[in-house]
């Protein structure tokens, strides 16, 4: 199936005619006769109807041509981004010896069952060297009303049995374990002999906060297990510790320390009125976590010999090309060795040595510097160009990206590569950050505004634009005035530019609140992209907009011979697509900024739903996104002027017809 062929100029023949006797009117108002049998309205009629037919020809131009006439407008069509996702290395059993997973492991989801059987699995690939490291639990000590830690070892090689917090615990009291070695990155597993004298606490949500030490700040640790309820009995506490996890010396002992500190409560929670008392810890590694994306890692490709000649183009095997975290290199072969070039965004001001070149993403070519001639009629050569017959091979490079790699958390459970004693590989977050190509259709939207900004910002639409080219992986882009909540604070030198990065649902059609908060890398990138074209003295936030979470709970009454239980999937994935940040709202391109709640919209959404009799009820909470805590429910919602809606645990009820 060929590409629609671009409407360019939407003017009929009589529109033609039209326009111009209108203009005769103005230019030549002596001439009154128009009529058809006017030999002027005959000549107007002729050019009319060869302006229609060349505007015919001129709309059939194919896409492939577009594309080319924005090309030399500078505007190249955007490659896909590829998803990124943290994935956990499990060990069958604690080792002695450090486990590497080393960069170029392969992972990928389990291939789908019917209906969606046929549909191949989504492979990433990991990005970074991942240790991981043995240790044990080699020093204890104990802190307690704000003094410095005790050392607590004696105790803990003599069996003899301490309280490890004060009497009763107080917020910052903490027991610090000592690993025999650091351990970044990795998963520990924490065994714990203690009695439950910890009382007053709830064991599913005890007041503790687990750390590690990083050498300059105790960072937080993600607990993936604790059997222990809140340090009361024995069992096991799994931990991740922090990529950042150094060494150190904490009373007088050195090791990696890791440390439980008790938190304050929050409403509802109980604390403790007696401390747990601890009668043994051993510890040992387990697992360990590094990055991933879902693009495939191209090593040392031979782009062939070159001819000698400037502007020459090297097609890759592989396309398109995503972006990487670092350039890649081409390798040049040369008498002495393989000669490393730099990649360059653009040609412009590289001299005739300059050992430059450029990577069109989306073809995925290899582009060497061009030689041009100058107004006097010499040539100018932009970059250096290969000796004829040398070699070339690019480093380095990858592949793959799109949306399709946003797979939701746990999913990624398969081992493509085999690593000795490693058993099984999770996300525990979903992957973010995937966006398939540009299309021609958006290419053609942004060619006028590229011509009107001239890659300067001025306007809020000038910054929207600029960030979306700095960062394509994001879903949405705001730029509001500075000040807080996204209000004017009297200068007009300062603007806010809320991102919203990309994200997949999962099957149910919900988001994680995790998924919505963009990386600290993609936020850097679109800063120090928009201080480059900027407006001289205007100051630029590039920050996460404030969600406001809500929840829903209804009642409805199914029709007659009509399934609840599929209605109720049905409602609830109404209820998340409507209310979505992403792709919510009245014209489904994501809740708009700003925009309130009204419960009316659940009636009017569900309503329309196949197999609904009635809604009977419907109420409408805010809720808080991260703990899910309900306010007073209520009939209107008002959202900040720049905050979306996110949607938490809404609650359907169905009764049968």
């Amino acid at each position: 199936m060929g590409l629609p062929a671009p409407n360019l100029d939407d003017r009929r023949f009589q529109d033609l005619v039209d326009d111009a006797k209108r203009l005769v009117q103005q230019r030549c108002p002596e001439w009154t006769d128009h009529n058809v049998s006017d030999p002027g309205v005959t000549l107007i009629e002729t050019f009319a109807w060869m302006t229609d037919l060349l505007l015919y020809r001129l709309n059939r131009v194919p896409d492939r041509v577009f594309l080319a006439y924005l090309d030399l407008l500078g505007v190249k069509l955007f490659p896909p981004t590829a998803a990124r996702a943290e994935v956990t290395f499990r060990l069958s059993a604690p080792q002695t010896v450090t486990v590497p997973v080393p960069t170029g492991t392969q992972v990928a989801t389990a291939r789908l069952s019917a209906p969606q059987q046929d549909e191949a699995p989504v492979a990433f690939t990991v990005v970074e060297n991942l240790s991981i490291v043995p240790c044990s639990a080699a020093a204890l000590a104990a802190q307690t009303d704000g003094g410095e830690p005790v050392d607590k070892t004696g105790s803990f090689s003599t069996r003899q049995p301490f309280h490890c917090f004060s009497t009763p615990p107080r917020p910052d009291d903490a027991l610090l374990i000592g690993l025999s070695q650091q351990v970044p990155s990795c998963l520990v597993v924490l065994r714990f002999d203690a009695d439950i004298e910890g009382r007053g606490v709830d064991p599913l949500r005890p007041p503790l906060a687990w750390e590690a030490w990083t050498g300059r700040s105790w960072e937080p640790c993600e607990v993936d297990k604790d059997e222990t309820g809140g340090l009361n009995r024995a069992g096991v506490v799994e931990v991740h510790v922090p990529r950042g996890h150094e060494a150190s010396t904490i009373a007088d002992r050195r090791g990696g320390w890791l440390r439980c500190r008790v938190v304050p409560t929050v409403e509802g929670q109980p604390q403790y009125s007696a401390p747990p008392r601890i009668k043994d810890v051993k510890a040992h590694t387990i697992g360990g976590t590094t990055p991933a994306v879902h693009a495939e890692i191209v090593e040392d490709e031979d782009l062939g010999a070159s001819s000698g000649v400037p502007g020459q183009r090297f097609a890759l095997q592989h396309g398109p090309v995503v972006q990487a975290d670092t350039s890649p290199v081409l390798e040049v072969a040369g008498p002495d060795g393989w000669e490393e070039w730099s990649e360059v965004d653009s040609f412009a001001g590289c001299g005739s040595t300059d050992r430059v070149f450029t990577i069109e993403e989306t073809p995925g070519e290899v582009l060497l510097g061009p030689a041009v001639r100058e107004v006097d009629g010499s040539l100018r050569q932009y970059g250096a160009v290969p000796p004829k017959g040398a070699a070339l091979r690019l480093r380095s490079y990858r592949t793959g990206g799109g949306r399709r790699g946003n797979v939701a958390r746990h999913t990624i459970s398969v081992l493509k590569s085999s690593i000795p004693y490693v058993t099984s590989v999770d996300n525990r977050r979903a992957a973010s950050g995937g966006v398939d190509g540009e299309d021609v259709e958006s290419a053609k939207l942004r060619g006028p505004l590229l011509l009107r900004t001239r890659d300067r910002a001025v306007t809020a639409e000038d910054y929207e634009q600029l960030a979306r080219q700095a960062a394509p992986e994001v879903g949405r882009v705001r730029c509001v005035p500075a000040g807080p909540s996204g209000t004017d604070t009297g200068t007009s030198t300062g603007v806010r530019l809320l991102v919203v990065p990309a994200a997949q649902d999962d099957l149910a059609g919900r988001l994680a609140f995790e998924q919505l908060i963009p990386a600290d890398q993609t936020l850097a990138s679109i800063a120090a992209y928009l201080d480059e074209r900027r407006v001289i003295g205007a100051r630029i936030a590039v920050e996460p907009p404030v969600y406001q979470g809500i929840t829903l709970a209804v009642r409805i009454r199914a029709r007659p011979r009509v399934s609840t239980d599929r209605l109720h999937d049905d409602a609830v994935a109404a209820l998340y697509r409507y209310f979505h940040p992403l792709r919510g709202g009245p014209d489904g391109s994501g809740w708009p900024f700003g925009r309130p709640v009204n419960v009316g919209e659940v009636y009017a959404v569900l309503q329309r739903l196949p197999g609904v009799e009635l809604v009977e009820d419907a109420r409408l909470f805010p809720a808080d996104p991260l703990t899910g805590q309900r306010g007073q429910g209520t009939s209107r919602l008002a959202l900040d002027q720049h905050a979306l809606v996110f949607s938490y645990e809404h609650q359907v009820l169905v009764q049968a017809g």
